[in-house]
């Protein structure tokens, strides 16, 4: 059976789940294309929860720690959908709860979370659907302490000579189970890219660069409108 193509608004969303994640910061770049990583078998297969070694608990702690030393980043990003489609825009990213995706012309979404709720706003149409932040891993990623292993179900924690990368599910009784892969360097830990897998089985990957953890967002871009945009 052929899958439906989704909307722009759901391609949007899908990529920001994991969208509020931190890493170092880096030079101005040229924009990248998803990194191939073997590991990336993983997603879209059900997984088992196995107890991790020293080694892996380690990884989580290095990634939880980056994570968590960063408060306010902004960078660039490229996104591909499940059909293959590219899109580029930029993201602010603001602790705790903060993070807003604007995506270049000619499309017309923007992504803003506030602390409370998450809007995925389509400018063109001047609507907007609103989602909890709670129900959403972007809960514990924008959390200003993150701990991956109390927070998260995480079923594989992986290292090499080039990456780190975890992969975490959500499970919801109502949509199924999503899965998320976040990719980091090896030796800097600065955050690469991260694919989410949403209930369905699509593929969505994000890969950012020109990263920034020392300017501070304009407060007004996590601002929801609701007076403009209807839900």
């Amino acid at each position: 059976m052929a899958k439906r193509r989704r909307s722009g608004r759901e391609l949007a969303l899908a990529g920001l789940l994991l969208g509020c994640l931190t890493a170092a910061p880096a030079a101005a770049q040229s924009p990248p294309s998803p990194i191939h990583n073997p590991f990336a078998q993983l997603l879209g297969k059900p997984g088992k929860a196995n107890a991790l070694d020293d080694k892996q608990r380690a990884i989580v702690a290095r990634v939880d720690d980056y994570l968590s030393k960063t408060q306010v980043l902004s960078g660039k990003f490229v996104q591909i959908g499940p059909d293959g489609s590219r899109s580029t825009g930029a993201f602010f990213i603001s602790k705790p709860g903060k993070v807003r995706f604007e995506y270049d012309p000619p499309s017309p979404i923007a992504v803003i979370a506030d602390g409370t709720a998450i809007a995925v706003r389509d400018q063109r149409l001047a609507h907007q659907d609103i989602i909890p932040l709670s129900e959403t891993p972007l809960r514990f990623l924008l959390a200003s302490n993150v701990n991956l292993m109390k927070d998260t179900h995480l079923v594989a924690v992986y290292a090499d000579d080039v990456f780190v990368t975890v992969v975490a599910e959500e499970r919801n009784a109502m949509v199924g189970t999503s899965r998320l892969m976040i990719m980091f360097g090896a030796t800097d830990m600065q955050l690469k890219q991260w694919t989410v897998t949403d209930p369905q089985g699509y593929d969505t990957t994000v890969a950012v660069y020109n990263l920034d953890t020392s300017k501070r967002p304009d407060p007004n871009l996590f601002k929801i409108d609701y007076t403009n945009y209807h839900n």
